[in-house]
């Protein structure tokens, strides 16, 4: 695959950004496209692996060297077919995905690896650029009926396979509009919602029912859905907040991160919300969390206003090369320097915060911290341990909590008596994704827990596979590294 020599030839090269102080000033995409010779270069440079890591890397199991070769080649629908044929929504994942089947690019054992996320991501554009892009209906159906709960990525992609199968699919989703976090948790600078939405529009035109402003649960009993569905799909995600529980967690400018990021994402699409303003502007912020999440804070934090915007992590500063420890081809955890930390936030490493601090009125003032490390001992788990003597307390009227989430809201599976694991996901194995009520399956982060987009999208296809073969006593959806049929 690609050019035998590429390799050699040929330098990593990536998108570059927007200048940061043109790119605060309003919330889209600021990535400058390559130009399509530097793409075919790029695609070039794939090395024809006897065995090609990146598919152990990729949980759809892409077919990375295929449609590297075709672009290296220049031919952009071949591409998009084979794309496709693993992955719904390749221009999702080649925005958002952090790409850990470039970490297993064996190129990637003493060479940059093979850019393979930005060529998906043009790939994808390119599809829809040129109009290749289009409604498939399927062309008979079943009659059987699939209730999928929940319109983020896991819960989509479900639907597109269901609804290919030939079933009559309907999506609930309690907010405004689908997409679930990837409309109300990614900021429009990292993926602008036109994205989302003329995928929609695919789906809704192949069949599939959008029902949307319906909490399931609430607005609807789930044992209605069980009754009047043949099948239902639970993909709500896993939406549980981590809490700092320290004294002053009550004081008002203690922000989760979620609830500040939806409110900014509704804010920008010109969307109602009914709760107070959660702007940064004129303020000094703190983000707690070093992840994704925190990282979208500070971008967001920054185009509001904010006076200072810093990020605490609990952890030591991460080196940029591999750890000893992670060896290829595993995802390794090194340090990781987004383009919103290059906008202005100052980081802040092994760090631990005590207390928040408020006044009379109960308005955040600061907070307090202690700096950590960390003790290892072989065999056992790793201690948290204070540094004495290295209290401080910091200025701060927002602070936004980046933590993660520890599971899956269980209204809806108490309604319908299913098992929830230690972990208060939906309990269900990768080996059917069946939950113990007959005709109720879970995929995505309300089954794996907080997860990555790819992750969900996998689960989503893993799982229409198992309820077409549950309705029909057989399926012909793909599982993981087979191809759909050849269509995008």
């Amino acid at each position: 695959m690609g050019k035998i020599t590429g390799f050699l030839e040929f330098d990593r090269k990536v998108e570059s950004y927007e200048k940061p102080e043109e790119r605060v000033k309003n919330y889209k995409e600021f990535t400058v496209p390559l130009e399509e010779k530097d793409l075919k270069d790029q695609g070039a440079r794939c090395m024809n692996c006897g065995i090609p890591f990146c598919h152990s890397g990729c949980p759809l199991g892409n077919l990375i060297p295929d449609f590297n070769d075709a672009v290296y080649k220049g031919k952009w629908e071949k591409a998009a077919k084979i794309l496709h044929a693993t992955n719904n929504f390749p221009e999702f994942t080649g925005r958002l995905c952090p790409a850990p089947c470039e970490e297993a690019c064996v190129l990637g054992i003493n060479e940059d690896p093979v850019t393979i996320e930005n060529i998906e991501k043009n790939v994808a554009e390119t599809a829809f650029a040129k109009g290749w892009v289009v409604p498939h209906k399927p062309v008979t159906r079943t009659g059987k009926t699939v209730a999928v709960i929940g319109s983020g990525p896991a819960g989509l992609a479900a639907a597109q396979q269901l609804n290919r199968a030939g079933h009559l699919v309907t999506v609930y989703e309690r907010d405004a509009k689908p997409g679930g976090l990837l409309r109300y948790g990614i900021p429009d600078f990292k993926m602008e919602k036109h994205v989302i939405d003329r995928r929609l529009a695919i789906l809704e035109e192949e069949g599939i029912v959008f029902k949307t402003g319906v909490e399931v649960g609430k607005d609807i009993a789930a044992t209605t859905l069980k009754e009047t569905y043949d099948t239902v799909l639970l993909s709500g995600g896993a939406t549980i907040r981590r809490k700092l529980d320290i004294p002053g967690a009550d004081l008002k400018g203690v922000v989760q991160a979620m609830d500040f990021l939806k409110q900014s994402n509704k804010r920008v699409g010109k969307e109602t919300y009914t709760n107070e303003d959660l702007l940064a502007k004129g303020k000094d912020v703190i983000v707690i969390g070093g992840g994704d999440t925190g990282s979208d804070c500070i971008g967001t934090s920054i185009r509001q206003g904010a006076t200072s915007v810093s990020n605490f992590e609990i952890m030591p500063k991460g080196t940029t090369e591999r750890p000893e420890n992670q060896p290829w081809p595993f995802f390794p955890m090194r340090l990781k320097t987004t383009s919103s930390h290059q906008e202005g936030a100052e980081r802040f490493f092994s760090i631990n915060t005590k207390e928040f601090v408020g006044d009379a009125n109960g308005n955040l003032t600061g907070l307090k911290t202690i700096e950590v490390h960390w003790e290892h001992t072989p065999g056992q788990r790793s201690k948290l341990v204070e540094v004495p003597g290295t209290e401080k307390i910091w200025k701060a009227e927002m602070v936004l909590l980046a933590l993660g989430f520890t599971g899956s809201e269980n209204t809806v599976a108490e309604q319908l008596g299913v098992a929830m694991d230690q972990r208060t996901n939906v309990a269900a194995t990768e080996e059917n994704y069946k939950t113990n009520v007959a005709g109720v399956f879970t995929a995505g982060d309300q089954r794996r827990g907080q997860s990555l987009i790819v992750w969900a999208i996998a689960e989503g296809r893993q799982a229409a596979h198992h309820i077409d073969k549950y309705l029909m006593g057989h399926s012909n959806l793909p599982l993981k590294g087979e191809g759909d049929l050849p269509r995008i």
